[in-house]
């Protein structure tokens, strides 16, 4: 017999009625000036991109839609600290990236994919420069995970991590001024202060970043302790997000002025493997536990509301980066 967590996970009903939920909501974020209009269109964008990251990579081997709708209970309730223009726009670089990367696999030849994913990487290091900080460990997962590292793609690579900058460099020529180009990458490696690592514990960050690691912890958890029933592809790629999980978190840890943007970051590589553990458990204790994180979602959806509903009704926004 299926469980409420079963049903719900293989519905068909389950991202249309999801999408309505955050539809819902991101308009009142928006009514009430905590969000814009375009915020809602990008995050709409990455919603489908997730959709085809499932799709196309059969991530779970039952028929389930859980991958998109945990990214829009996640990201909605999210959505008060992490869905400012920047943080969504290095989000869906990061999303397409994975996209192109995961199609990769055991191709060494894949030039254009691989060209076009760290064009998105560079695009999203000139919004957020420490995302090059991502680049090695994407290399390194690339070679023993995706088992698509030649030298080839490398070079096809570092070409696509610096094609922005190239649009850059013609643009900046034209205005005549080149110190904006590398102006936003002279920023020191280790910049971390009190106030900056207690900021952690507000609640405003605390909530989301918590719940969007606990997330991550239980769908790891899981992964580890059933992987052998998923094909080897599956299970490369999931050890691809998992390394990715881990390395974002000790960012985070080291440089918590930085947690908005890499939160948003977290949440792709959460959202795979909270939807492993949603679709793929089917006992008693399990099902207790969806209902229960699902009931959480909701009330921190509502407290992270309401946490940046009374500053905006003050014009005093903690989102600022």
């Amino acid at each position: 017999m299926k469980r409420l967590q079963n049903r719900i996970a293989e519905s068909r009903f389950a991202l249309p009625v999801t999408a309505v939920y955050a539809l819902a909501t991101w308009l009142m974020l928006c009514a009430t000036g905590c969000r814009e209009y375009i915020e809602l269109a990008m995050f709409s964008v990455s919603t489908y991109l997730m959709v085809e990251l499932n799709n196309r990579n059969a991530l779970i081997r039952v028929y389930s839609r859980m991958v998109s709708c945990a990214f829009l209970v996640l990201g909605t309730m999210a959505a008060p600290a992490i869905g400012s223009i920047n943080v969504l726009a290095v989000q869906l670089c990061f999303i397409v990236a994975y996209l192109l990367l995961f199609s990769c696999y055991q191709d060494k030849r894949a030039q254009g994919r691989m060209f076009y994913a760290f064009t998105c990487i560079g695009i999203a290091n000139i919004i957020f420069p420490q995302a090059l900080f991502f680049v090695p460990v994407m290399w390194i997962l690339t070679g023993t995970n995706l088992m698509a590292f030649s030298g080839r793609n490398f070079w096809a690579s570092i070409i696509g991590l610096t094609a922005p900058y190239w649009f850059l460099a013609g643009y900046y020529a034209i205005t005549g001024d080149f110190n904006n180009i590398t102006s936003h990458l002279n920023v020191p490696i280790w910049n971390v202060s009190l106030e900056q690592a207690a900021r952690l514990l507000e609640p405003e960050v605390a909530v989301p970043l918590g719940f969007i690691l606990l997330m991550a912890v239980i769908g790891t958890i899981h992964f580890l302790r059933n992987s052998y029933m998923d094909k080897i592809r599956t299970r490369m790629i999931y050890e691809f997000v998992i390394v990715m999980t881990a390395f974002t978190t000790v960012f985070i840890a080291l440089q918590p002025q930085y947690t908005e943007i890499l939160t948003g970051i977290l949440m792709i590589n959460s959202v795979v493997l909270a939807a492993h553990f949603i679709a793929l458990t089917h006992t008693k204790v399990t099902n207790i536990a969806f209902c229960v994180l699902a009931l959480a979602a909701l009330a921190a959806t509502a407290f992270n509301f309401i946490c940046n509903y009374a500053p905006q009704a003050n014009n005093l926004s903690p989102w600022s980066l």
